[in-house]
């Protein structure tokens, strides 16, 4: 596994886990994301379904990252623990040095929308909404002033060239638009980690193509981009893939 041994720091940063029982005698990890010895198990009746068995990897500052497998494989499991929607119920799991895997549920949300930006395959953007107040949300739940949420909104929505479309709804934009829109809002908190699940998945062909050459420009600008895909030619965009199977990495390789 080609990040899997990365370097530890010596000492544990003051104040960076509040909950530093689990770690009192560990080294934090050194890269953003670190992932050591993940299960997730699912109570169905009397059943015990593992979703993931034990899973290790980390993901450096600056990476791009493809998570592929097939349906059932764990790979939409992972994608929710990386993103702070969900806890392991074995392991622990580090973001910028915090011990992510032992927080409540109001922890992890200051997390989920410090840390991470999130885009979906069906883009849930708000429907009577402009896009630059859908670029605007996170800012709003993050109590950013009206005047400085304007201007990083429309900052955002220039970075992916949308500049020209700001006042326009979801259902005045192509799919592709849309998808660009909901970018712009994963990106304008600056966020650790660019969190994609199958963006592409209700585009076309050539949007698709469109909105992969939009991951590989923000990736050159210093993102942290993970995508999440049971698509082949998607995950090959990516400059590393791990492939999940039957809840394991069944590959991990860098392939540029």
């Amino acid at each position: 596994m080609s990040d899997a041994s990365a370097t530890l720091e010596t000492t544990t940063p003051a104040g960076e886990l509040a909950h530093g029982d689990l770690l009192a005698r560990d080294a934090v990890p050194a890269a953003l994301i670190s992932m050591r010895e993940i299960w997730k198990t699912y109570q169905m009746g009397s059943e015990e379904v593992h979703a993931l068995h034990g899973v290790s990897f980390d993901v450096q500052k600056g990476e791009y990252l493809a998570i592929i497998g097939p349906s059932g494989s764990g790979k939409t499991t992972l994608m929710n623990l990386i993103g702070c929607l969900d806890t392991p119920s074995k392991g622990q799991y580090w973001i910028n040095g915090k011990l992510v895997s032992a927080m409540d549920d109001d922890e992890l949300a200051r997390i989920r929308n410090k840390e991470v930006g999130f885009v979906f395959q069906t883009f849930n953007l708000l429907a009577r909404a402009t896009s630059l107040h859908n670029v605007e949300l996170p800012l709003i739940y993050a109590g950013v002033s009206s005047s400085e949420r304007h201007e990083k909104a429309k900052a955002a929505l220039g970075a992916v060239d949308l500049a020209d479309r700001m006042m326009h709804r979801p259902n005045e934009l192509s799919g592709g638009q849309r998808q660009r829109v909901a970018i712009a809002r994963a990106l304008v908190n600056h966020p650790s980690i660019l969190l994609a699940d199958e963006p592409t998945g209700a585009l076309d062909t050539h949007t698709s193509y469109e909105i992969m050459n939009l991951f590989e420009k923000l990736h050159s600008e210093g993102n942290t981009i993970i995508v999440v895909t049971h698509e082949p030619d998607i995950a090959a965009r990516a400059h590393r893939v791990i492939s999940i199977r039957d809840g394991l990495i069944e590959k991990d390789e860098r392939i540029r």
